[in-house]
């Protein structure tokens, strides 16, 4: 059931007929500017994005009763101009139709199911590495070889990534969530049959395949954000999302101490205790498996905002995944994001997985506590998710506050390194709390920055490629921290992650922010539309198409 978005002011909203490379230009306005006129009361104008050929009737008819100007041949455009009015349609080719944007209270549902499953598939990555001693004990392995069942995760995503979000462009949302789900649940299977001393081969397999299933749930937050929730809506949702993963891995900190306690000495019990972790992850991954079958949907009937229904306008044949991505590694400002998000989020796995091992350097005997410092420091950070969502949305600063939340985090990582031997575990827990904060909150500002300044490049796209840049960083922070933490101390592993967050820092200064999103659901109200080649999303290339103040005060 769809209503209307009555908070917008969007009820319904027309959809344009679209010519590649032509700008519909009123009778009376000179080539290369536009203006708003009156046709039978309402005041419209109108931009191209990806439409039809120029030669085929639909160009044909968009062009009788109206002069059209031209634009660079070589050049396809991106221009996307919406509705003026709410409720008004706007002067078009013959035939357009009318779109009506409305919000779904399905959305609700959707976002639920996947923070859930996500929930758990975050859950299995950290549940050895926060008994790390214990799982070391039982299998008889090398703490390295505890610390691949988290990295994996990690290694899987890379080679990954590509042929996942190629799948989440082409085959939807909803067979993606499928896949994510599914082989989450059939890992937490796998794992049940890995109870026993010699079978350390059976779990290292069914971690492998959730890390398989996180490759399909890790980009999906900007995308379900984008594809159900309105303009006013859509960062909160996405860090909702993120939160989910969030909390499954605070859960991770949490449960497993107390699921599985560190009896060495009573091998038959500690077994009894792994089994029954690993068989309530599996009720619970089968459950919400079904759920998702049932529920989730691939969109909502109507799109939720003007971005939406110009991208689903737009004729899907036209779409190139290869092209998308030479078009994401084109754009400077992503690929800096790309970078910085890596670091960032590289730190926080690397830090994640060693937590253990950093706390029991300094505080012997106390997995329970090392396990309540990571719920400690991911609860702030879903704390600082949500309230970083809700900025956003209330601001629309994104570059401001990613800046001045990686700073924080590089000052909280500074505290924590230095506070860390103290002696006195309170202050591990401040400290802690504090990173978590920021160094979490950070995430879903990464992803809705990148949707922002790509747009309309696909969310899972620039979603996986952030995620893919996360684990790289991920993987080569912790084998390099571990081998610090080891062979020095953990002051000198997290000494490497500061050097390297404040590195991130001078990059993210460097970032131009061009909030393509926001300008489409806004209306260009600035005055200035560019035309942005598909082949080079930069702004170096770009066609600039002034409006007048009329057209403004009409959009």
């Amino acid at each position: 059931m769809a209503r209307p978005d009555e908070e917008e002011g969007v009820a319904v909203a027309p959809a344009y007929g679209i010519e590649k490379g032509y700008l519909p230009v009123p009778g009376d306005s000179p080539a290369g500017k536009m203006s708003a006129e009156q046709q039978n009361g309402p005041k419209a104008g109108c931009l191209t994005l990806n439409g039809v050929p120029r030669d085929s009737p639909a160009a044909a008819s968009g062009a009788r009763g109206r002069p059209q100007t031209q634009l660079v041949p070589e050049e396809e455009t991106q221009v996307r101009l919406l509705p003026t009015v709410p409720g008004e349609e706007t002067p078009g080719t013959e035939g357009s139709t009318v779109r009506r944007t409305a919000l779904s209270t399905r959305r609700f549902v959707v976002l639920l199911i996947f923070s859930l499953y996500s929930l758990i598939n975050a859950f299995q990555w950290i549940q050895y590495s926060i008994i790390s001693n214990v799982f070391e004990g039982f299998y008889g392995v090398s703490l390295l070889h505890i610390d691949w069942l988290s990295m994996v995760y990690m290694l899987a995503y890379v080679p990954l990534i590509f042929p996942a979000t190629w799948l989440l462009d082409t085959r939807g949302l909803r067979l993606t969530a499928l896949l994510g789900s599914g082989l989450n649940c059939l890992g937490a299977w796998v794992k049940c049959g890995s109870v026993q001393k010699h079978l350390f081969w059976v779990t290292m397999l069914g971690q492998s395949l959730c890390s398989v299933a996180q490759v399909f749930i890790l980009g999906l937050p900007s995308r379900i954000a984008s594809v159900w929730f309105g303009p006013k809506e859509v960062s909160t949702a996405c860090a909702t999302a993120v939160l989910g993963n969030q909390l499954g891995t605070a859960v991770g900190f949490l449960l497993p101490p107390v699921l599985v306690p560190n009896t060495k000495n009573n091998t038959a019990l500690l077994a009894y205790n792994i089994s029954t972790m690993f068989y309530g992850t599996s009720a619970v991954a089968t459950f919400l498996f079904i759920l998702t079958v049932i529920a989730f949907k691939e969109k909502p009937q109507y799109p939720p905002s003007q971005a939406q229904a110009v991208l689903q306008d737009s004729p899907s044949e036209e779409y190139s995944y290869k092209k998308s991505i030479r078009n994401l590694f084109k754009n400077i400002p992503f690929v800096l994001l790309l970078v910085t998000y890596g670091i960032m989020t590289g730190a926080f796995y690397s830090v994640s997985t060693l937590l253990n091992q950093m706390i029991l350097t300094y505080y012997k005997g106390e997995e329970v506590n090392a396990g309540r410092i990571g719920l400690t420091l991911v609860v702030a950070g879903m704390v600082g998710s949500i309230l970083c969502g809700l900025w956003l949305d209330f601001t629309k600063t994104y570059k401001q506050t990613t800046l001045i939340v990686y700073v924080l985090s590089f000052f909280g990582m500074v505290v924590f390194t230095f506070t860390l031997d103290l002696g006195y575990i309170i202050i591990v827990f401040v400290t802690g709390g504090v990173l978590g904060f920021f160094m979490t909150g950070y995430l879903p500002l990464g992803f809705e920055f990148a949707v922002e300044i790509t747009y309309p490049e696909s969310e899972g796209t620039s979603s996986g490629l952030l995620n893919a840049a996360a684990q790289i960083f991920g993987i080569l922070f912790t084998l390099a921290q571990g081998k610090l933490t080891s062979g020095y101390s953990p002051k000198a592993g997290n000494i490497f992650l500061c050097v390297w967050m404040f590195v991130g820092i001078i990059l993210t200064a460097l970032i131009k922010s061009d909030l393509r999103r926001h300008n489409i659901n806004k209306g260009i109200t600035n005055g200035d539309i560019k035309a942005v080649p598909v082949d080079s999303p930069t702004d170096q290339e770009s066609i600039t198409v002034m409006m007048s103040k009329q057209s403004e005060s009409a959009i």
